[in-house]
């Protein structure tokens, strides 16, 4: 075997790591009930499940990315698959809602060290050409482990119970931990470990006060005690990190890189393309149930041709940008995205299951272009030795694209659908009236996507 077949099997092992982590974070989507039913608890508790994950794993993302740029990559990995594979083990045994969520914490631990790292692991193995496609095939994958996830996880929920969900990532965990630290390059920067330990507080308190508000603000109400409190302590404690990392000899997060063009505006990018994929991700699988009346299987299965379009697509997307950049196709992308959510729009009872697969493929078709490219450029924006932040920062611009991407579109469906429920229309009719007018800020999101790539990468040849 040759040395790029082992850069390639190794740029695999790397790309499991993120698909598990996206996988598992959205195949207990359709669990959520069965879950409340067995545990005894109400719907809006068992939300937590999923919150409290997303919440951990984003929170540490910019921590686990600068513990990459310090210590042994295949350490550092293989220590996220074995952390991922005992939390998963324990989500199956958990007797009861406290410890279910423990549990999901310790899986969601995992899951940020290897999301953080991903990118920054294949950046180290490959160069040109070779590392726009290993990117893209990594961002391909991440797409598709979230939005497989509810076919997979309907499928083990209809035939198995709810406790099987988490069985498949334990094995495939297991395996990637031990090739990862004996097959990963252990090679790192030969400086003394500083960590800004205060920093890292200041952090999480402001992101997780930020995101806390972004996912309750809808259900506690954007006026409550509770939102303004944790609103004030976003806006104190961010300022607190912010000044705080500007000063010090070793931030967590260097804000020099902020003046990089093409790292902020592919940034920003990054997250508002995840709101324009949510704004329909989150309303589709309601619209196939509640209103086509398909089950939870069937209206998975109507998902997954927006992943396979973006898995063919994205390989190719990004060897072209690593040979011939990234401007043109993280602007086409954008386009694509609006395209289809201009179909979703058209979308009522008498829509036919065609049309729904033509629209989602060609939702991914536009994530295939964009997302490859678009991480390209970030990562290669950047000085090598901070690879590792640069990762992080961008993993975390990815989830907060999905938490913002979900916390908006259901506040305005539901603000939608409640107008028009009290102008005595019918529910279909409310729900297809909300479900077309939440796609045109879908719509918005992309021409926001779209403008910050063409700033980002105007400068390109």
């Amino acid at each position: 075997m040759d040395k790029k077949q082992i850069k390639w099997i190794l740029c695999l092992l790397v790309i499991l790591g993120n698909f598990l982590g996206m996988l598992d974070s959205t195949t207990v989507q359709l669990a959520l009930y069965p879950i409340s039913q067995g545990l005894g608890i109400t719907l809006p508790e068992v939300q937590w499940v999923i919150i409290a994950y997303m919440l951990v794993l984003t929170v540490f993302l910019p921590f686990f990315g600068k513990l990459g740029d310090i210590f042994p990559k295949n350490k550092i990995y293989a220590s996220g698959f074995f952390i991922f594979a005992i939390g998963a083990l324990l989500n199956t045994t958990a007797p009861n809602f406290a410890l279910l969520i423990t549990y999901r914490c310790i899986e969601a631990l995992g899951a940020s060290i290897m999301i953080a790292n991903g990118p920054a692991a294949i950046a180290t193995l490959f160069k040109g050409e070779d590392r726009g496609k290993a990117l893209g095939i990594n961002a391909c994958l991440v797409a598709v482990g979230g939005m497989s996830g509810p076919a997979i996880g309907g499928a083990l929920i209809n035939y198995f119970g709810w406790r099987t969900i988490f069985f498949p990532c334990v094995p495939l965990a297991l395996i990637g931990g031990i090739l990862s630290y004996n097959l990963l390059p252990s090679y790192i920067h030969k400086e003394k470990f500083k960590f800004d330990y205060k920093g890292f507080i200041y952090f999480t308190i402001a992101l997780l006060a930020l995101l806390l508000t972004i996912s309750e603000g809808h259900h506690w109400g954007w006026k409550s005690l509770k939102i303004i409190i944790l609103g004030i302590l976003t806006f104190i404690f961010g300022c607190l990190f912010y000044f705080r990392d500007k000063k010090i000899n070793y931030p967590m997060i260097n804000f020099k890189m902020f003046k990089i063009k093409a790292f902020t505006f592919g940034n920003i990018a990054v997250m508002t393309s995840y709101m324009t994929m949510f704004t329909n991700g989150i309303l589709l699988p309601l619209f196939l149930q509640e209103i086509m009346k398909y089950n939870a299987f069937l209206s998975g299965l109507l998902i997954l041709p927006y992943s396979i379009a973006s898995s063919v697509v994205a390989p190719f997307a990004g060897a072209y940008a690593g040979k011939h950049g990234s401007k043109r196709l993280t602007r086409i992308g954008p386009c694509i995205y609006i395209l289809a959510l201009l179909l979703f729009t058209t979308f009522n009872t008498e829509t036919q299951m065609w049309h729904i697969v033509s629209a989602s493929i060609i939702m991914g078709i536009g994530n295939g272009f964009f997302q490859s490219p678009s991480n390209t450029a970030i990562i290669t924006s950047v000085h090598k030795k901070e690879l590792g932040i640069a990762s992080g920062i961008l993993s975390l611009s990815r989830n907060l694209g999905n938490i913002l991407g979900v916390a908006v579109t259901i506040t305005i469906f539901d603000s939608f659908k409640n107008t028009f429920l009290q102008h005595q229309e019918c529910y279909t009719q409310a729900f297809l009236n909300s479900y077309h007018l939440t796609m045109c800020f879908g719509i918005i999101f992309g021409i926001i996507c779209l403008t910050s790539s063409i700033i980002a990468y105007n400068d390109e040849t």
